[in-house]
């Protein structure tokens, strides 16, 4: 069971690769560009996904872990993942699937990211963190403190995304025509750029479905990068095969995926980044490692897993890693452009950034 860890891993680095799915895009255009389009893709992943969660929770399918947050580290190591991700050039998952693009920035970016994460979840920084994420609350879940029913959370939630959905504009789909001998269904996968909302249904779906599939091998949690980049580090260092789990077969699953969907669509090539670039992804991939270990989770385990499951700590990380985007755009995008960190050319949907 545990090798469905490796396959969901290859079908999310895929559908994320196509769908040019990462949060870092959908976060920084809210303050480069004031497009909102993005945010409400994300939040429609989430919405998706807690609708999905909530009806196996009630059928008791699945077991789900919802952590006491520790509001001043979850709130400062967002905002320091938030920055991170900028000079990165993608979160979490963006840069697993960006490594599979060909961007060798984004692969020195992920492995000071797993390096750091490791040694403050396990290494000589584990007092440090531990320290600041001592002070945890009471508090788990939004619904539990106000003493509701978590469907009351959904149908708003729902009502929202969609509330943002029907304030997008209408946008054209820019694309080629099919290639000779390429067919239909051939075409709208790797031919024309994907819907950002069909993209997030897709993303949303998948983090259900990550439960049902880590439950079985007694994992009780749903996609996270964090942790199991960390159990890699920690796997190569002590040759432990415990840290070896279901999380870490699905990260290792992204790469492959996306490296498919890049090959496939003509849309891999390696590109060596220049000096500043790589002092960028060292010090991005850095805060994203230290920021997330603080913050309990990165844009998936936090801003995308527990905000559907309504938990404070992933509402708190959402709001915080968006400011820490925005500390970046100003301070690192709008003065400073980083060479080679914006997607390959391809076909875009008007008005989309990523």
């Amino acid at each position: 069971m545990i090798l469905t860890g490796l396959a969901l891993g290859i079908v999310l680095g895929f559908v994320m690769q196509r769908g040019r799915f990462c949060v870092t895009g959908a976060f920084r255009d809210v303050w480069l560009s004031r497009s909102t389009r993005w945010l409400t893709a994300f939040g429609l992943a989430i919405a998706v996904q807690a609708v999905l969660v909530q009806f196996l929770l009630s059928a008791g399918l699945i077991q789900v872990n919802v952590p006491q947050v520790a509001w001043l580290a979850v709130a400062g190591g967002s905002l320091l993942f938030g920055v991170g991700i900028v000079l990165a050039g993608g979160c979490a998952t963006g840069t697993y699937y960006r490594s599979g693009e060909g961007l060798i920035g984004s692969w020195i970016a992920l492995i000071f990211y797993a390096l750091l994460a490791s040694v403050m979840k396990y290494g000589a920084l584990q007092p440090f963190n531990d320290a600041a994420r001592s002070g945890k609350s009471e508090f788990t879940t939004i619904h539990d403190s106000l003493g509701i029913s978590p469907w009351i959370l959904v149908v708003v939630l729902v009502a929202v995304v969609a509330w943002g959905i029907t304030r997008q504009r209408t946008q054209r789909v820019a694309s080629l025509p099919p290639k000779p001998g390429r067919s239909a269904l051939a075409h709208r996968l790797f031919g024309k750029p994907w819907s950002p909302f069909a993209t997030a249904i897709v993303v949303g779906v998948l983090a259900a479905i990550a439960y049902p599939l880590s439950n079985a091998t007694g994992r009780a949690a749903g996609m996270g990068i964090t942790t199991p980049s960390a159990n890699i580090v920690q796997f190569l260092n002590t040759g432990d095969a415990a840290f070896v789990d279901w999380g870490v077969l699905f990260v290792l699953g992204l790469i492959p995926g996306s490296f498919i969907a890049a090959k496939l669509s003509g849309e891999f090539k390696l590109r060596v980044p220049d000096a500043s670039t790589t002092v960028r992804a060292i010090a991005g991939g850095s805060a994203m490692g230290v920021g997330a270990a603080i913050a309990g989770g990165c844009t998936i385990g936090n801003s995308l897993v527990q905000t559907a499951l309504f938990g404070y700590q992933g509402w708190v990380a959402f709001v915080f890693t968006l400011l820490g985007v925005g500390i970046g755009a100003r301070y690192f995008i709008q003065t400073h452009r980083r060479a080679g960190a914006e997607p390959v050319a391809v076909p875009q949907r008007v008005g989309a950034s990523n």
